[in-house]
């Protein structure tokens, strides 16, 4: 294996340290938690990544989920030539905006009403009001490892015990909105319904990723989303879909789809923009009422509906609405990535969990089930560094942190996948000489 030379990465990167924080614009993207420099990328298409020193990469994070049917897809590309001739923003209603709205309603379940944004971010917090204005409440629960954006309300971790208040996991969060944020183990039911009864009648929302894809991937155990909805029924509760990486991925009506559970509210990002900046929020009709201007609760954007954006990502979830291969091309290839790995991992004695629900997987390397975030911090970090940076040497290009998910696109053919598994082997059979 011929070491790659990243000379004009690390240039860039030194340079982006005098002038941005960290370097980077994103924090995971800065490789602490793997070790190395950051990576800078010049262009992509289908499966593959170059970076500024024209180095391939295979790409399973696809721009952590939207890139569906791999990068610069050229029926996404032909929308965006055809809208940027007439503006790239209004500040004004435009026919896409409606003929989103209309698609995302018959493709999710559970949406009546949606309101489109500009981020994840933008949708999770403003669903967060809108449950807080539908309901006069103001607590809100959310679980230990779901990453629901930077919102102030979301950047909590727990205290001692499962029902504990949290306390402000980042500063310039302020103990006031830390109050208001219950943090909770995910996949515990017995503890959400310790701390709904400990704070009756003030629980607005419970939040939740239904597939977590921010402590590396994490499936909820049989009976939790199902226990969810009957405790926030039960107690007038607003039951929240985070699925910002799931929607439209895991299922055309998303993880909600896949599971049967429907909730009250459901937050969107990435794949609704065809890879442009883009996020909504919906749910039932009689809650989106309460949004301004039909109700109190304010919220606004003047980018919110980009033409540019609504054009790529009609054209993306026309594409998933109507070719259900899709869905399972995704399934078949990622479950040959998966029985690759678990077969290499056997042959030589490693210790793993890979956690997998259809195109997006994680492999934690510890022989315990992975089910929350304290059994994910238990995964060994230092060797996760190692496979990380061997796989990169290799010309495979990973999530960059062990509390990260790998996302498939339809680019990666039989033949890519092979190769993948060809240097997961001896990536791991380095790891294991070294010892």
């Amino acid at each position: 294996m011929s070491e790659r030379t990243n000379s004009s990465s690390l240039k860039l990167f030194q340079r982006a340290q005098e002038l941005i924080p960290g370097g980077v614009n994103s924090p995971v993207r800065a490789f602490k938690a793997v070790g190395g420099n950051p990576v800078f990328m010049k262009s992509a298409k289908g499966a593959f990544l170059y970076d500024e020193d024209d180095n391939e990469y295979i790409d399973l994070i696809n721009s952590w989920g939207p890139m569906i049917l791999g990068h610069a897809c050229e029926m996404v590309q032909e929308a965006v030539k055809e809208v940027l001739p007439h503006s790239f923003s209004y500040g004004a209603p435009t026919r896409r905006e409606v003929e989103m709205a209309e698609l995302i309603i018959s493709m999710v379940p559970s949406i009546e009403k949606v309101r489109m944004v500009n981020s994840g971010t933008e949708a999770t917090m403003s669903a967060i009001r809108v449950a807080r204005g539908f309901t006069g409440r103001d607590k809100i629960i959310k679980f230990e490892g779901c990453y629901h954006g930077h919102g102030d309300s979301f950047l909590i971790s727990a205290g001692s015990g499962a029902v504990t208040l949290g306390v402000p996991d980042s500063p310039g969060v302020t103990k006031g909105v830390a109050q208001d944020t219950i943090t909770i183990p995910y996949n515990n039911l017995e503890a959400v319904k310790q701390a709904v009864e400990a704070a009756p009648g003030q629980i607005a929302a419970i939040i939740i990723e239904p597939v977590v894809g921010n402590m590396g991937l994490v499936v909820p155990v049989a009976g939790f989303l199902e226990g969810l909805r009957e405790i926030c029924t039960k107690e007038n509760i607003v039951l929240i879909f985070d699925e910002v990486m799931t929607g439209f991925r895991l299922a055309k009506g998303g993880a909600q789809e896949r599971f049967g559970v429907m909730p009250d509210m459901t937050t969107l990002g990435k794949i609704i923009g065809g890879g442009f900046p883009v996020g909504a929020y919906g749910g039932r009709k009689d809650i989106m009422d309460a949004v301004a201007p039909a109700g109190p609760v304010y919220q606004a954007g003047t980018l919110s509906g980009n033409p540019v954006a609504m054009a790529a990502g009609l054209t993306m979830l026309r594409y998933l609405n109507e070719h259900d291969e899709v869905y399972a091309y995704l399934e078949n290839i990622s479950d040959k990535l998966v029985h690759g790995m678990r077969e290499n991992l056997d042959k030589l004695g490693l210790n793993y969990t890979i956690n997998q629900v259809g195109s997006m997987f994680s492999i934690f390397f510890t022989r315990q089930p992975v089910t929350d975030f304290d059994s994910a911090k238990k995964s060994d970090l230092k060797l996760f560094g190692q496979y990380f940076n061997h796989m990169l040497q290799r010309g495979i290009y990973l999530a960059p942190s062990q509390f990260e998910t790998l996302f498939i696109s339809t680019a990666i053919t039989d033949e890519l996948a092979d190769k993948y598994l060809k240097a997961n082997f001896e990536s791991l059979q380095a790891i294991k000489n070294s010892r």
